[in-house]
């Protein structure tokens, strides 16, 4: 069975194409700058030279034709014949409190996606128009929607509620849904596997850390609190998202700013803050920071100093609002591959008891417990899969179906 999982941002389509019999990736790629005329395709076929080349892209639906056309290229394609594909898995950031798991996509789950825009307008129109071209493309093909906000639906309400007025709550379903759900799932069970305990008896606290953060408290297989909020702007301090913040710092930006609430949330406190503002601009890759932090530059140390602050400030509370911790896990972008972040992070742990093992920590993009053997909370450091976690919920469910 080959399963294509796709990923529509506004201006991209990242794809992955899956050979089920051994979860190997045969195919990948993404298509850039849609929308525009300098549309291009990055396809990387599996024990083949990559390909880039331009694109007609003017929407989705051309990208996506763009895709199939390298997929089944004599040169540098895959397969033969498009049939071969037996079903496309979408990742989909938000489904509201619609969908506590994985589903088939019918036109009821679209309608439920629409209804779902107000939450995501970044995020859920790309997704539903990949949706859509896919099912222009490939009308019999069988689709699967894995949704972000998922895994996190199991957390109780006294996480999830804001302390606003219960109606806003009923009327407009405004509370925290939480993000990375696909990534806080995928490495919080590949957790339990390393530690050799079940997963439903295991509690781990995920550090999904990148240009976009999160931490996810995952009790005995059920996440019960997580960073983000409605949207991914809360929690920790990102890349150019300012995370948690007094809400009345927004009405003071648009006065001594001169700017609508709308420019300041989109604007400022999405692109402008975070490590990027905090550093004075200087860079939100945490690579530069790092390296202009060892060469003096305090607003880079600040930054650096800032972001592993509130990290541990939240491994702190959700080790006690859950009770019980096995292990912390670093993973994303800066989690897998900064040693210098992770060993930061833990040397502020000491009170839990944690050490870790330098030689261990000083590892990039590999799957390794970096503590050493007398700490009973261990630290794992673990990369992501979430295209994998969307594969294997799409053969599932078409494999299931009626």
């Amino acid at each position: 069975m080959k399963i294509l999982v796709v990923n529509c941002g506004s201006s991209s389509v990242k794809y992955q194409l899956f050979d089920m019999a051994d979860e190997s990736v045969i195919a990948k790629g993404i298509v850039e700058r849609v929308g525009s005329t300098e549309a291009f395709i990055k396809h990387q076929p599996l024990g083949k030279d990559k390909v880039q080349s331009k694109v007609e892209a003017r929407n989705h639906e051309e990208a996506l034709k763009s895709v199939f056309k390298h997929l089944l290229d004599p040169e540098h394609g895959v397969i033969s014949d498009i049939k071969e594909i037996s079903a496309v898995g979408h990742r989909v950031v938000h489904a509201g409190e619609k969908f506590s798991g994985s589903v088939p996509i019918t036109p009821e789950v679209v309608d439920a996606l629409i209804e779902c825009q107000d939450l995501a307008p970044l995020h859920n129109p790309p997704n539903i128009m990949g949706i859509r071209a896919c099912q222009t493309l490939m009308p019999e093909v069988p689709m699967v929607g894995v949704f972000d906000t998922a895994f996190h639906q199991t957390m109780p309400k006294e996480a999830f509620m804001y302390g606003l007025p219960y109606e806003v709550y009923e009327r407009y379903k405004i509370r925290r849904y939480g993000f990375h759900g696909t990534s806080h799932r995928y490495v919080s069970s590949r957790a339990a596997e390393m530690l050799k305990k079940p997963y439903e008896m295991t509690s781990v606290i995920t550090c999904h850390l990148g240009n976009g953060s999160s931490i996810a408290a995952v009790k005995r297989g059920r996440s019960v609190d997580t960073t983000m909020g409605l949207t991914p702007l809360e929690g920790l301090v990102m890349g150019t998202r300012v995370g948690d913040l007094d809400p009345g710092i927004v009405l003071v930006l648009c006065e001594k700013l001169g700017m609508s609430v709308q420019e300041v949330v989109n604007g400022y406190l999405n692109k402008k803050s975070g490590v990027y503002g905090l550093s004075n601009y200087f860079s939100n890759d945490f690579r530069d920071l790092e390296d202009a932090a060892i060469k003096g530059n305090e607003l880079a140390q600040l930054a650096l100093d800032v972001f592993a602050y509130r990290i541990v400030k939240y491994i702190g509370a959700y080790a006690v609002a859950m009770g019980e911790l096995d292990a912390i896990v670093f993973t994303g972008g800066i989690g897998e591959n900064s040693y210098e972040m992770r060993k930061r992070v833990c040397d502020r742990l000491g009170f839990l008891g944690i050490k870790i093992d330098e030689g261990l920590n000083n590892s990039k993009g590999k799957e390794v417990d970096i503590t050493l053997p007398e700490c009973k909370i261990k630290v794992l450091a673990i990369p992501t899969n979430e295209e994998l976690v969307i594969a294997r919920d799409t053969r599932d469910i078409v494999q299931n179906r009626p």
